[in-house]
């Protein structure tokens, strides 16, 4: 069941969070939030998404309001996120972190080189040693450039998504395991050509990946989520798509549902501000709770009055899309 336009609008909150650190470009994280009849729910995908992708995240934010999350409960272990920072900055990054061993490290940032990569690896490594590390490209690397940063970064968890195309992803990975080189030890990391694709099945048939990483909202929904996480039949790790509060709620449930390596749902920690405390890290790891926001953050975070109409239109254009896919 789908509701309609007005009564979302009308339990809607759209609100303007500082980020404490820069991440994928975004100095503030715009969110619209629904208080629903099952709990809070969040729409938030990123600005530049057009209604048809953006779409996936509305019908996210309708089950966790409308519908309601699965029942789960206990902790879930999360990692840790290093935004491709200067490395004299990654210690002041790591110290939002404590107790957690795996940390996941940006790279291939548009403008810098992988000697800036390599140097906030090591500081990473110097930092907290024993953490199991990862890196994430965002799909910037060709064929080339990846297999050479697998050799030039040493031992990794995984690499996650260091190139565009599942095709792309498959030759990074049979190169990798053909490799006499260390390298050749080196996972492969499926994200956006699962969450951003037509067929998310194809990294599966085309044996590009280790590791599905899945983000409940651009997935559609923790019951999507898992389905899908189910039918690739490989390790999982769930992420957060710079959640809020409220959005984390779901990445949690679903963590603990698909039995998540250590999850990428700490992001909480990147905001100066939130609409709830955050989540209290114990021995690196998040509790599974439902949140409800402060009235007081509520009011001091909200947005403009233009983008809080900006983010109701957007609301219309992305319900048209998901009754269109129904009638189809």
């Amino acid at each position: 069941m789908i509701p309609e336009a007005d009564e979302i609008l009308e339990r809607a909150h759209v609100v303007a969070l500082p980020m404490a650190v820069r991440f994928r470009g975004i100095t503030t994280r715009e969110a619209l939030l629904i208080d629903g009849p099952a709990g809070w729910g969040e729409f938030s995908p990123f600005i530049e998404y057009e209604p048809h992708e953006a779409a996936a995240w509305l019908r996210s934010g309708i089950e966790s309001a409308f519908t309601g999350l699965p029942e789960a409960s206990g902790a879930v272990e999360v990692n840790g996120t290093v935004p491709a920072v200067d490395a004299a900055e990654v210690e002041g990054v790591l110290a939002r972190y404590p107790g957690v061993r795996t940390f996941k490290i940006k790279v291939a940032e548009k403008g810098q080189s992988l000697d800036d990569d390599l140097r906030r690896v090591a500081a990473v490594r110097e930092l907290r040693p024993g953490a199991a590390l990862r890196v994430d490209a965002n799909r910037g690397w060709s064929v080339d450039e990846a297999v050479r940063a697998a050799d030039a970064l040493g031992e990794l968890e995984y690499i996650e998504q260091p190139c565009a195309t599942v095709e792309e992803l498959a030759e990074v990975r049979r190169r990798l395991r053909s490799s006499p080189s260390r390298a050749a030890r080196t996972p492969i990391a499926a994200d956006e050509s699962i969450r951003r694709a037509a067929d998310p099945y194809r990294v599966a048939e085309l044996a590009a990946a280790d590791v599905a990483v899945c983000k409940v909202a651009p997935l559609g929904g923790v019951g999507n989520l898992l389905r899908i996480a189910s039918d690739l039949k490989l390790d999982v790790t769930v992420a957060s798509a710079l959640d809020t509060a409220v959005g984390m709620d779901a990445g949690l449930v679903a963590a603990k549902l698909a039995g998540s390596r250590a999850a990428g749902l700490a992001t909480q920690r990147l905001f100066v501000e939130d609409v709830a405390e955050p989540r209290e890290l114990v021995d690196g790891a998040l509790p599974v709770t439902r949140t409800t926001p402060d009235p007081e953050r509520l009011h001091a975070l909200r947005a403009s009055g233009a983008r809080r109409d900006w983010w109701f239109s957007r609301v219309r254009e992305c319900l048209e899309v998901l009754e269109t896919s129904l009638r189809g």
